[in-house]
């Protein structure tokens, strides 16, 4: 019976491009957000898809694609956030600040633009079953573009994410790092809200990290992890949703709480067992 659900499911030309969509979103955020949830920045992700959802109503108030606005404010917002944020004690002010005015400029928007409620719920909550072929090229170039940053400051990064003081005693631009990781944020960020919305972007970049993260302290192999999970998670959902007739969003949402929850689980009952056992 499953068998013939899922031939019938890859009949449609939709979940082809949903699967597809999904799969190259899913990689890039499970990839970015383990950094994201190392350096303890899961309020900048937050922060910047609610941005973006001001990118995204202003693109369609000037007769734009959504996901042109979403890239281009989320951008922006990653920047300055980086540049206001010296010090890790701003942080989260910077970030209250840009996130404050952001949403500000969404309803504006919406004000002057009703007619746009309907697809401002879409940028909210998600619609992957209506990826269109070119939106996945498009979805694949910010993807490509996320990973290459990520690659181009990698080391420096590590570096000043384990110990910022000493990095900045040894000369690593930590400030520039900083800025540059919330652009790659920034760039996983609006591809991944295409999937799963601007309010559950936490779904893919933050649950798939902070599940590896209790599975293995291995940089590559939680890296590795991360995006597996996510991966799985994103197809599962859209799986999921199909033969339940559930919104696709809840789905991917669900399960990437009760994967975190039983890494969790498995986490504390290694602790409890080991010392234990010696």
């Amino acid at each position: 019976m499953r068998a013939i659900i899922i031939t019938d499911m890859f009949a449609y030309e939709f979940m082809r491009n949903a699967f597809a969509a999904a799969g190259v979103v899913a990689v890039v955020a499970g990839i970015v957000g383990y950094f994201l949830v190392m350096r303890a920045q899961t309020f900048a992700g937050h922060a910047l898809s609610h941005i973006g959802f001001a990118g995204a109503t202003g693109a369609g108030l000037i007769g734009l694609a959504p996901i042109w606005g979403l890239l281009s404010f989320t951008l922006a917002a990653g920047v300055v956030i980086g540049l206001m944020s010296e010090r890790i004690s701003n942080r989260d002010v910077a970030i209250g600040v840009v996130l404050s005015l952001g949403l500000g400029f969404g309803l504006l928007f919406l004000h002057y633009y009703t007619a746009f409620a309907t697809q401002a719920t879409a940028i909210l909550f998600g619609n992957v079953l209506a990826v269109e072929r070119e939106t996945i090229a498009v979805l694949a170039a910010i993807g490509a573009a996320a990973l290459t940053g990520l690659a181009a400051i990698m080391r420096p990064l590590i570096f000043a994410s384990l110990q910022p003081e000493l990095a900045e005693a040894r000369g690593v631009p930590v400030r520039f790092v900083s800025t540059a990781f919330l652009a790659v944020v920034a760039l996983a960020v609006s591809a991944c809200a295409q999937i799963v919305g601007v309010l559950l972007v936490f779904t893919l970049m933050i649950g798939p990290p902070a599940a590896a993260q209790r599975l293995t302290t291995r940089l590559w192999s939680g890296i590795g992890i991360s995006a597996a999970l996510a991966l799985a998670e994103a197809w599962l959902g859209i799986a999921l949703a199909y033969d339940t007739d559930w919104p696709v969003s809840f789905c991917i949402a669900l399960l990437s709480a009760i994967v975190y929850f039983v890494c969790l689980g498995v986490r504390n009952l290694h602790t409890a067992v080991a010392p234990s056992a010696g």
